[in-house]
């Protein structure tokens, strides 16, 4: 079931992508308002009320003014975001404003943004591939560490945050990454060169590897083993985006420094 799911969405993507572009920045719309929608009512679970309405507001509205504008857009998008929810919390009274506003702030800053970055990494005439590119880095670092975690894995990387993670599943995960990310920098970008991809590949396995223990640090705070149930063997949409999104800006920053669009 959890390969069908991941087939699926891989196919998804490589077909939004390579159609019509804009198909697939309203596919990352919906998946990531409804990962932002499972992480408030993760929150919520512990009392924490993040203002819905604007940061729902800013999840639509940052990737596709960013896709529009670029980079200057994506800063005003979160900007107004941030304000228009601690604007809005007050109308609730000071009982636990810090509290809802930080975590409006972080869910900002956790999606809102990423979101918005990813929309700057497809704007280019090429982002179809440079997308791909981020997405198959990130999704190589999650199968070479299952395989190398599975078969080789004995000595654990974070046993108090994620116990199934060993440091032989890391290895795996950049080995993995390194050559798909040199591979496919080096075929499918002009002037691309396979230690330029490498690099990618090797900077997405740390993010990636952050990224996962970042969103169990979040549900082991939070007292939850998955953040919803939606997607078949695999959990929620947020178990999926956690190497996603994490991956996100450092794709997009070394990308833009060897290749610039």
């Amino acid at each position: 079931m959890a390969i069908g799911v991941g087939v699926a969405l891989g196919a998804l993507v490589l077909l939004s992508l390579y159609t019509v572009k804009p198909i697939f920045l309203a596919v990352m719309v919906v998946f990531l308002f409804l990962g932002m929608r499972e992480l408030t009512d993760a929150l919520k679970s512990r009392g924490i009320r993040v203002p819905f309405i604007p940061v729902a507001t800013g999840m639509v509205a940052t990737p596709v003014v960013s896709y529009v504008w670029g980079s200057t857009a994506v800063v005003a998008a979160v900007s107004l975001t941030v304000l228009s929810m601690m604007l809005i919390r007050m109308m609730e009274g000071s009982d636990g404003y810090v509290r809802d506003v930080t975590a409006g702030s972080f869910v900002a800053g956790y999606l809102v943004l990423m979101g918005g970055i990813v929309a700057l990494l497809m704007r280019p005439g090429d982002g179809d591939d440079r997308t791909v590119i981020f997405i198959a880095t990130t999704v190589a670092s999650d199968i070479g560490g299952y395989f190398a975690g599975t078969f080789l894995g004995k000595h654990k990387l974070a046993p108090t945050i994620s116990p199934k993670k060993t440091w032989e599943g890391v290895t795996g995960s950049a080995i993995t990454c390194m050559i798909v990310g040199g591979w496919l920098v080096w075929w499918l970008l002009d002037g691309g060169q396979p230690w330029q991809g490498a690099l990618v590949g090797l900077a997405a396995v740390v993010t990636a590897t952050g990224g996962d223990l970042i969103e169990s640090m979040i549900k082991r705070d939070l007292g939850i083993k998955d953040m919803g149930t939606m997607l078949p063997g695999h959990g929620g949409v947020m178990d999926r985006l956690d190497s996603l999104v994490a991956t996100a800006p450092v794709v997009w920053l070394l990308l833009e420094l060897f290749i610039p669009s």
